[in-house]
């Protein structure tokens, strides 16, 4: 469904990502796994169009996209929720929804869906964003990203800095989404043996670079831990 081929990014004359393949399948989940600085974020912001690469190539249902713009991306499909709970503060809940809905001729329907997902959104409508738990913050803005109707979904570090309890719920939210179909999964995570039970297959970073890979259902928790050398 979305393929990184041969990816190299760079800022400036460094080079951070080097030769990068990853493939995440149809309708499964496909994770990133590696200390900070390891290039995972650098090697998103290329999927989806936020940084140029300096070599590669960015293929979405076998369509090569590497010279799109990000908004011309998420029409084809692709959606991306950065780190750092993103929203806009001023605008209540149900702004925020509504301004990714607007103009969708299924806005209201696929709101509904995404409110469903995460249920405890529908009590805080009416309350501002930036009012919200950081765990909240992080279930709108995944909530927005469905809203767009994403065939491929970019999650990076989805509950990081999240109180335990809305990690869990995000987590189910995550594999509930790919149990239902149609939506695959591109997820940089930091715990580690979630990230193996979720995936189809994993991937492992280390300075710009994949050092490992596998099945996430045959992999076991502290033989990944070993090759990131936690």
């Amino acid at each position: 469904m979305l393929e990184l081929r041969d990816l190299r990014v760079a800022y400036g004359r460094t080079e951070v990502v080097h030769g990068v393949d990853v493939v995440v399948p149809r309708d499964g989940i496909a994770v990133v796994l590696g200390h900070n600085g390891a290039g995972k974020t650098t090697l998103l912001r290329a999927a989806v169009g936020m940084l140029k690469p300096r070599s590669g190539s960015v293929l979405l249902d076998g369509e090569d996209v590497t010279r799109l713009r990000p908004h011309q991306r998420v029409r084809r499909g692709l959606a991306y929720v950065p780190q750092g709970q993103q929203s806009f503060p001023q605008l209540t809940t149900a702004e925020n929804l509504q301004l990714v809905a607007d103009g969708r001729r299924d806005g209201r329907e696929r709101t509904d869906e995404a409110l469903d997902l995460f249920p405890a959104l529908r009590g805080l409508l009416a309350r501002r964003a930036g009012l919200l738990s950081g765990g909240q913050r992080q279930q709108l803005a995944i909530a927005r990203a469905l809203i767009t109707g994403p065939r491929v979904l970019v999650l990076d570090e989805p509950t990081e800095g999240i109180q335990p309890s809305v990690v869990t719920e995000i987590q189910d939210a995550i594999l509930a989404l790919a149990r239902r179909g149609g939506l695959s999964v591109l997820l940089v995570e930091q715990h580690v043996g979630f990230a193996l039970s979720a995936a189809t297959t994993y991937y492992v970073m280390e300075s710009g670079r994949v050092t490992g890979t596998g099945d996430g259902g045959s992999a076991s928790a502290d033989a990944v831990r070993s090759v990131m050398a936690f």
